[in-house]
């Protein structure tokens, strides 16, 4: 039988308004690691989170990197129990288009029950909840059921360098665990928690079309020199078939895993609303490689997306040029067993084969991550699913997601232990998105949920 959490929860319901203020001073703190400009900012967010885990009463302690430094705590007084490796990130995405924003998006604003803010739930709030469970505990009780360790790293947004690299240096000999336990993904649907055993993997490129050597007057040169940006839109238009959804690089789908029928059984069974999935998005179709529904597109086939696009005048008016380059910024999600540095080979060479004369091209690789599966069985996972049991009211659906956590297969790979992927965000939380939301009911349960999880885990 699981440990009674009563006396924690008890200390939660009563410190809860706390906590909130604590995640928007979290939040006020601007950490775009992407951007240059905010660098500051992303150092103050790091000491920002190492004082919050020195105050629960972790041994915390700032490791520097060649990029941002890593915030590490832990809390070891429970000798031949399971250690849980808690995982997180405390850097942000940009917030373009700032004009979308209904407010500051570095002023949490509550809206009912929603808290909108630039990295409510991607990653701040989720990861937060992780650290205010131990701070409750360990306040309430003075000690732990088990073991614990804190990573928050500064980079997940933009590569996520340096904990790759620490990972692999350290090899398993400071984050040595029975178990991660990572809060940065969705739940299937509000009240519905869900463990996640699948994430997609990454591999973001930037192509440059270039033409003339200077933007040219389109009405004397138009006509006689190839337009980097007409160049650039046939190129992107041959990434996929337009009809089929079918992505046209030669060789992308050859080591593409797929879907085992159980899989394909128990996601149609899920009660996925099509069309309340349109309205909440504002569209009157989906759209996606022929033969899949939306949730196995969007949880098991790869994809091929541009995320940015840019090229000649784009100001008030008309200005009649010829741009000089055209540039757009591409991501391809990957499934198993796909491999990142395969793929921006083969996108690398396909783009070159069909660009059209009279321009040159350059590709950049930006950053990849490999696809993951994880094992959602043993004491440790059944802790967790009964943890969410216990708050929910409901057990978890066993889903995969879209969204990529490049840190979560080296762990995997390194440390050899199970991942429990617990999410407390809802798949409509706008994440990279203006006005990303967090529903505060969810970080007050995803908090209740790490103290379930902790002392269970403490029995089992």
């Amino acid at each position: 039988m699981a440990a009674d959490s009563s006396d924690v929860l008890s200390r939660i319901e009563k410190e809860k308004t706390g906590y909130l203020e604590e995640l928007k001073d979290y939040l006020r703190i601007p950490s775009v690691s992407t951007d240059p400009g905010y660098r500051e900012q992303v150092l103050r967010c790091a000491d920002f989170v190492l004082e919050r885990m020195s105050s629960a009463g972790l041994n915390a302690e700032r490791i520097e990197t060649d990029g941002y430094p890593l915030v590490y705590g832990e809390w070891l007084g429970a000798p031949g129990k399971p250690t849980l490796l808690f995982y997180g990130h405390y850097d942000v995405q940009p917030v373009d288009p700032i004009e979308l924003w209904r407010h500051d998006p570095f002023e949490p604003t509550e809206e009912g029950d929603e808290l909108v803010a630039r990295g409510a739930t991607d990653d701040k709030g989720q990861s937060f909840a992780q650290l205010k469970a131990v701070a409750a505990v360990l306040a309430e009780r003075g000690s732990l059921p088990v073991n614990v360790k804190f990573l928050v790293e500064g980079e997940e947004e933009s590569g996520g360098d340096s904990i790759e690299s620490f990972v692999r240096t350290d090899g398993g000999e400071t984050l040595a665990c029975d178990a991660v336990v990572v809060s940065d993904s969705s739940m299937f649907g509000a009240g519905q928690p869900s463990l996640l055993y699948g994430l997609k993997g990454l591999q973001y490129m930037e192509i440059k079309v270039v033409g003339p050597n200077r933007d040219l007057h389109s009405g004397a040169y138009g006509g006689a020199v190839a337009n980097p940006a007409n160049a650039l839109a046939h190129v992107i238009a041959q990434l996929r078939d337009s009809e089929t959804g079918r992505i046209l690089i030669p060789g992308f789908y050859d080591k593409v895993r797929p879907l085992a029928d159980w899989e394909r059984e128990d996601w149609a069974a899920l009660p996925h609303d099509e069309e309340a999935y349109k309205a909440e998005l504002g569209l009157d179709a989906t759209f996606g490689e022929e033969g899949y529904s939306t949730l196995e597109r969007a949880w098991a086939r790869p994809t091929c997306d541009v995320n940015g696009l840019w090229s000649g005048y784009q100001g008030e008016g008309a200005k009649t040029v010829l741009p000089a380059e055209a540039c757009a910024k591409v991501s391809m999600r990957l499934v198993p067993d796909q491999e990142p540095a395969e793929i921006a080979r083969l996108f690398t060479d396909y783009v070159h084969a069909v660009l059209p004369s009279g321009v040159t091209l350059e590709v950049t690789e930006i950053h990849g991550a490999p696809p993951v599966l994880v094992e959602v069985d043993g004491p440790l996972a059944a802790a967790a699913a009964a943890a969410q049991q216990d708050v929910w009211g409901k057990p978890p659906f066993k889903i995969r997601e879209g969204g990529s956590i490049p840190i979560v297969g080296t762990f995997a790979q390194v440390l050899e232990v199970p991942i429990l992927l617990v999410g407390m965000g809802l798949p409509d939380d706008r994440l990279h998105s203006p006005n990303e939301k967090f529903n505060i009911s969810h970080f007050y349960n995803g908090i209740r949920t790490i103290v379930r999880l902790l002392d269970r885990a403490g029995v089992e």
